[in-house]
C-alpha cells in the first residue's frame, strides 16, 4: 500500500522539537526524511538523558522514521554535498536562527538556482520586526502569543500550559504550510519559501481571548467567573472561556488528579439535577434556565462537585455520559500512557529501539483510511551516511576519507 507522501523527499535540517515535530509528521505521512546532523549530532540525543550513553527519549520520541546523516556544513566538500542534497530533495526544512542558512552560503535565492521546485521551510521565533532577532523557546512563545496571560487563576500568576503548543503547534502548522506549497507545485512546477513564527502559531490557538478582549468593548464576560477586567481579558481558572460553563470538579478519592471537566449545556442542567439529588432545581425559575444560573455559577458547581466528590472520575464519567453530559476526567501522564484504549488507537505506541529495549511514545494522530502508519524507531546517528551518500556517487573509500576529515 503507497504512502500519502511517498516519492517526497525532505532534507531536515531541524533540532530540538519545533522543527522535528514537523518533519516527524511529515514521515509518518510516507515523505523521505533525511535528517542532516552535525557529526556531533542533534543535541536532544544527549538531553535530559535516562540512560547512559542511549540517544535520550527527548531524541526518539521526535525523530521516529527517518533516516539519519551526518554533515559539517563548514567544510567545503560538505557544503558541495550539500548542494546535491538541495538539487535531490523536495523540501529542506530549517529552524535554525534567522540568518544561519544565509551565513553558511544557502540564500533563498541560491537554493532556487539549485532546486526551482524546492519547498524551503521554516520555522522562526517571530516574524520580521521589532522582535526578529530575539531567541524564542516554548514558553517564551506561550509568553509573547497570549496563552499565558490568559492561562492560570485570577489570584495567581501567568502560567504556562504542559501542552507544547509552541514547539509542537509551530511544527503542526508548518506541515499544512509545507502540504500547500506541495500541492501548489503540482499545478506551478515551483517551489516556494514557507515559514511559521512561532508567537504567530501561539496567537492562532489563542484566537477565541482575542475574540473575548474585542467583546470588552461592551461590557463584562458574564461567563467568566472573574468580577474584575481592567480592560483585558483575564485569567480565569478553568472556567471554559465559552458559550457553555464548565469546571474542573473533585472526585474520589481526592488525589492530586482526581478531578472530572464538567460542562453544563442548557438540556443538561435538569438530567444533572436529577443525579445529584436535587430535583427541584431543575424547575426552580432561580436555577431552570442558563441566564438564572449565570450569575451564581461558582455555587452551581459546588453543588455538583459535592457528588462527585462521593465517586471516582471515571465512575463519574459512565454517569455523566449516560446522560448526555459533556465531561472529561483529568488524565495523568501515567494514566495516559497506559490506557489501552489510546494504546488499541494507536495515540500511544510501543516502539522497539536498538539501544533502549521498547519505549513508548505518541502515535500518529493524523489517521489516513489509506496510509497507515507504522511508527518506526529513530535513527542512529549518521546511520544512513553509506546508503544516502552513495547514492550521490560517493564510494566506500572517500566515505572514510570524509569521515577521517570530520566532513561526515
Amino acid at each position: 500500500m503507497t504512502k500519502a507522501l511517498e516519492g517526497v523527499r525532505v532534507l531536515d535540517m531541524t533540532h530540538v522539537q519545533s522543527g522535528p515535530s514537523c518533519t516527524q509528521l511529515l514521515a509518518w505521512l510516507g515523505a523521505d526524511v533525511i535528517k542532516l546532523e552535525a557529526p556531533t549530532g542533534d543535541i536532544t540525543r544527549q538531553q535530559l538523558r535516562d540512560l547512559p550513553d542511549v540517544d535520550s527519549l527527548y531524541f526518539t520520541m521526535l525523530n521516529c522514521n527517518k533516516r539519519s546523516i551526518t554533515l559539517n556544513m563548514k567544510s567545503d566538500r560538505g557544503k558541495e554535498i550539500f548542494v546535491d542534497l538541495v538539487k535531490n530533495s523536495d523540501v529542506l526544512v530549517e529552524n535554525f536562527a534567522p540568518g544561519a542558512i544565509d551565513r553558511m552560503g544557502f540564500t533563498w535565492e541560491r537554493l532556487q538556482e539549485l532546486n526551482p521546485g524546492l519547498v524551503f521551510a521554516s520555522i522562526k521565533g517571530f516574524g520580521p520586526g521589532r522582535y526578529e532577532n530575539f531567541k524564542a523557546y516554548e514558553v517564551v512563545a506561550q509568553a509573547m502569543g497570549g496563552a499565558m496571560s490568559t492561562t492560570g487563576f485570577e489570584d495567581g500568576p501567568p502560567t504556562a500550559t504542559g501542552a507544547q503548543i509552541g514547539d509542537s503547534g509551530t511544527g503542526i502548522h508548518l506541515v499544512a504550510g509545507i502540504l500547500a506549497a506541495l500541492l501548489q507545485r503540482t499545478h506551478t512546477g515551483k517551489g516556494q519559501r514557507v515559514t511559521v513564527a512561532m508567537q504567530e502559531a501561539v496567537l492562532n490557538l489563542t484566537r477565541v481571548k482575542l475574540r473575548d478582549q474585542q467583546r470588552l468593548a461592551h461590557g463584562p464576560l458574564r461567563e467568566y467567573p472573574n468580577d474584575n477586567f481592567n480592560g483585558e481579558v483575564p485569567r480565569s481558572g478553568n472556567a471554559s472561556g465559552g458559550g457553555q460553563p464548565g469546571w474542573a470538579l473533585r472526585c474520589a478519592p481526592g488525589g492530586p488528579n482526581d478531578y472530572i471537566y464538567v460542562i453544563v449545556q442548557p438540556p443538561g442542567w435538569a438530567p444533572i439535577a436529577n443525579l445529584i439529588g436535587k430535583p427541584e432545581l431543575a424547575e426552580d425559575p432561580d436555577w431552570a434556565t442558563p441566564a438564572a444560573r449565570l450569575d451564581k455559577l461558582d455555587k452551581m458547581f459546588a453543588l455538583i462537585e459535592q457528588w462527585t466528590e462521593q465517586h471516582t472520575k471515571f465512575e463519574v464519567m459512565d454517569k455523566l455520559n449516560a446522560l448526555n453530559v459533556p465531561c472529561g476526567p483529568i488524565m495523568s501522564t501515567r494514566e495516559l500512557i497506559e490506557d489501552e484504549t489510546l494504546a488499541e488507537l494507536g495515540a500511544v505506541v510501543e516502539v522497539k529501539h536498538p539501544q533502549r529495549g521498547n519505549f513508548k511514545t505518541v502515535g500518529c494522530p493524523i489517521k489516513l483510511s489509506d496510509s497507515p502508519v507504522e511508527v518506526q524507531t529513530s535513527p542512529g546517528l549518521g546511520e544512513h551516511n553509506s546508503v544516502i551518500y552513495g547514492a550521490l556517487g560517493i564510494d566506500t573509500a572517500e566515505l572514510s576519507e570524509l569521515k577521517a576529515a570530520g566532513v561526515i
